[in-house]
C-alpha cells in the first residue's frame, strides 16, 4: 500500500517540480539612484555588449538610439578578444560635474581603453538618463 500511494503522488509531485523550476526568472528593473548611477549603469551595459540594457539608461530619442544602434553594430564586429577586454574592463571616473540639479556631465574611461569620454547625464521624468549624443555633439559649435 505505501508503494502505491509512493508510485501515485511521485509522478505528479515531480512534474510539478520541473514545472515550477522552469518559470522565466523575473529579472530585477536596475534604477539609476542619481547621476553617476546612470552613467555607470550606461557604460558598464555598453562595455559588457549588453545595448538592450545600455538603452534602458539613455534618454529615447532618434539620435541617441541611432548612436547606440551604431555602437552596437561595431561592437559585434570586434574579435572576441577585444570583446573580453571591454568586458574585463573597470570603469573610471574623472569628473562628474553638476550643471544644475537635474544636468550633470561625467567625464569618464576604461582600463583598457584610457580614452576619455564625456557624457551628459540629465534627469528626465525623475529619471537620470545617459543623454550618449552628448558624448559625439559636445565639442560642436
Amino acid at each position: 500500500m505505501r508503494i502505491t500511494v509512493l508510485n501515485t503522488l511521485l509522478p505528479p509531485l515531480t512534474l510539478l517540480l520541473i514545472l515550477s523550476s522552469c518559470q522565466p526568472k523575473q529579472q530585477k528593473v536596475l534604477v539609476a539612484e542619481n547621476e553617476l548611477d546612470a552613467a555607470r549603469l550606461f557604460i558598464r551595459s555598453a562595455l559588457d555588449g549588453k545595448f538592450d540594457e545600455a538603452k534602458t539608461f539613455m534618454v529615447q530619442d532618434s539620435v541617441n538610439n541611432s548612436y547606440l544602434d551604431i555602437a552596437a553594430q561595431f561592437y559585434q564586429k570586434m574579435p572576441t578578444t577585444e570583446k573580453d577586454n571591454y568586458k574585463g574592463s573597470t570603469i573610471v571616473i574623472h569628473s562628474a560635474t553638476a550643471i544644475n540639479d537635474s544636468v550633470a556631465v561625467v567625464i569618464y574611461s576604461n582600463s583598457y581603453k584610457n580614452d576619455h569620454d564625456t557624457l551628459r547625464i540629465a534627469k528626465r521624468n525623475n529619471n537620470w538618463l545617459v543623454d550618449l549624443k552628448y558624448l559625439y555633439e559636445h565639442d560642436q559649435p
